[in-house]
């Protein structure tokens, strides 16, 4: 495969409007008391800052930029979509009620964004991008080993009603990445300046299906984990449950539940 570059430009005031969005969508995760997901979609944009400048930039050397300062525009990038990515797993795979809401509002900020940018903006331009040869066949193994685990768990387990949502964590793990992939591609933030339409679809098939999936199985028992011991507003449970008796919980919570007060 050619070596797929992942290239973003963008005026400096996407990234104010951006993060006042960002801010918004924290404030009302606060306030509908959904604490949980508000912490791991900060979690994820941590853990975003730390794989791209850390890894991607000060390990690897992939990372390049024109315009601007590489530290606050990773950071920002990373606090961005890590915080929506995990914020929109969080509400899916715990199958919050209002998931389809959180759904819709980041991925409509994903489209309306770029076009109130291009509105505003006074034509000074941000380029950034990485290169991925050399990373992502790792990547790639980490997702193989990750649902193959799973896969094998599934397999062999005696009591098949308590086997691992597989297929809804793979689809989940798609969605997230190809959203935000063809939201940007569509608003001339991703991969502009890259004239081949193969190339620009290369980029947005195999990030979609790499690089937030590589982690759903890990992040669906760390959900199970925090949530056998925490509830969404953060009280502690009673009783201890084991992480089998969280699944069957999870299985069994229908597709969206329905809001405790």
């Amino acid at each position: 495969m050619p070596e797929i570059v992942a290239q973003r430009m963008f005026q400096p005031i996407y990234i104010l409007l951006d993060s006042v969005f960002l801010v918004a969508l924290c404030a009302m995760l606060f306030f509908r008391r959904r604490y949980l997901t508000l912490l791991f979609g900060l979690f994820g944009g941590i853990l975003y800052f730390v794989v791209d400048y850390g890894i991607f930039h000060l390990w690897l050397g992939t990372r390049s930029i024109e315009g601007g300062s590489l530290f606050w525009v990773l950071l920002w990038m990373s606090l961005s979509y890590g915080v929506t990515n995990f914020v929109l797993i969080w509400t899916w795979i715990s199958k919050d009620e209002n998931a389809r809401e959180w759904t819709l509002f980041i991925l409509l900020w994903w489209f309306v964004c770029p076009l109130l940018t291009d509105a505003l903006g006074n034509g000074d331009v941000i380029k950034i991008q990485r290169t991925t040869g050399a990373y992502h066949g790792w990547m790639a193994t980490i997702l193989f080993l990750s649902y193959a685990a799973l896969i094998l768990f599934n397999i062999f387990r005696k009591d098949k009603s308590l086997r691992f949502p597989l297929l809804r964590l793979f689809l989940i793990g798609v969605f997230v990445q190809f959203g935000w992939e063809l939201s940007l591609l569509i608003g001339g933030i991703r991969s502009a300046g890259i004239e081949s339409a193969a190339d620009k679809l290369t980029v947005l098939l195999v990030n979609s299906l790499l690089e937030t999936n590589l982690g759903m199985p890990l992040i669906y028992i760390i959900f199970l984990l925090i949530t056998s011991v925490f509830t969404e507003d953060l009280k502690r449970r009673g009783g201890k449950v084991t992480l089998s008796e969280r699944l069957k919980e999870n299985l069994a919570e229908g597709s969206l539940k329905a809001e405790k007060a």
